[in-house]
This record gives structure tokens, sequence and C-alpha cells, in this order.
């Protein structure tokens, strides 16, 4: 058996346990549900920042790609532009 495999089962395990814990916990079944929800609230709004930075990230990397190319593309245009007044000239 994979040590991956051990790992996965394990954490399962973990997890199941600690819902049970908290659904069998002598709390009424309003804080319980109170406490589920709550934590379920954090890890949606962590997700959300997360995501947030991720996309934020994003745009910036994309915005200097976008640059670099418009950059890329003027200097291609000045120096093509130069080379064709260059052939003219020696033509003459």
């Amino acid at each position: 058996m994979s040590s991956g495999k051990v790992l996965l089962g394990l954490l399962a395990g973990v997890a199941t346990g600690a819902l049970l814990g908290v659904l069998f916990a002598p709390e009424k079944g309003t804080e319980v549900r109170k406490k589920i929800s709550k934590k379920g609230e954090d890890y949606a709004d962590s997700l959300k920042k997360y995501f947030s930075e991720f996309i934020d990230s994003i745009s910036e990397k994309y915005e200097q790609v976008e640059e670099k190319v418009s950059d890329f593309t003027e200097n291609m245009k000045a120096n093509s532009e130069a080379t064709e007044k260059e052939k003219k000239t020696t033509k003459s």
C-alpha cells in the first residue's frame, strides 16, 4: 500500500472524526449548526480572498505582457521604417 493512500485514509478518518465530534457534542443542535455555518462562511471568505488575489496577480501579469508586446511592436515598426528609409536612400 502506498504512503499516499495511507495518508489520504488517515486524513479522511481525522476529518470524519472531527465532524462526528462536532455533531455529537453536548450542545444544542442550533448552536452546532451556527458553528458549522460560521466555519463555512470563514472558509468561503478565505477562498474569496485567495481567488481575488489570484485574479489580481493574473491581471497584473497580463498588463505587463501586453505592455511588453506593445513596446516590441513599436520597436519593430520603427526598425522597419528605418530600414525602408535606408533602402530608399541607397537606391537614389
